[in-house]
């Protein structure tokens, strides 16, 4: 593969349920994203998937990453970028009510964010984010670094996890990216 495969697919393949819901970990850079990507990338193209992604506070990070990843264009199929409701709604189908009853950052929103990034792609693993990656913005309810990852196989149930990252803006975006990686290539376990 590359050099420091070894330790990359330790890293890149560790069950996403064992993932700590809680960060004090160190922020990783983007050397480490790049190799979570590389190996996640390798692992989908040997087992024939593709990938989609459906982003809130990452910002299409994920699919940056991804996409940084020579030939990912094999295993790589869309990255959407739904940051408003209106956009959740028409992009991936999530309901208004989902919405106005449990907000974006919640567990229901992302499970209906996984959902419909598969509907709306012909993709196989689908990953999506939505939280507040800060300054502002958060509540005593939902603090800064309150961030739901889901997951979804095609013709599988999703999977949501709320994790609660630490630092600065770019530190929990950092975070949820290599989470939702990591989570990716525990579907292909």
């Amino acid at each position: 593969m590359y050099a420091g495969s070894v330790r990359c697919k330790r890293m890149a393949f560790r069950a996403f349920d064992h993932y700590p819901a809680t960060m004090n970990a160190q922020i990783p850079s983007d050397a480490d994203l790049l190799m979570q990507a590389r190996a996640l990338g390798a692992a989908a193209l040997a087992a024939r998937h593709t990938l989609v992604t459906a982003e809130s506070c990452s910002g299409g990070w994920i699919a940056k990453v991804l996409t940084d990843v020579a030939g990912s264009s094999e295993w790589f199929e869309a990255g959407m970028v739904a940051y408003s409701y209106e956009a959740k709604q028409a992009l991936l189908g999530v309901r208004p009510e989902t919405l106005m009853r449990h907000g974006a950052v919640s567990e229901e929103t992302a499970l209906e964010m996984v959902s419909g990034a598969l509907i709306h792609s012909g993709a196989t693993l689908a990953v999506a984010v939505t939280g507040i990656a800060g300054p502002g913005g958060g509540t005593p309810d939902k603090p800064v670094g309150s961030v739901w990852i889901a997951w979804k196989r095609r013709g599988g149930y999703p999977r949501a996890r709320l994790f609660r990252f630490d630092g600065d803006r770019e530190a929990v975006r950092r975070q949820t990216v290599a989470a939702a990686l990591e989570g990716l290539a525990g579907l292909l376990n």
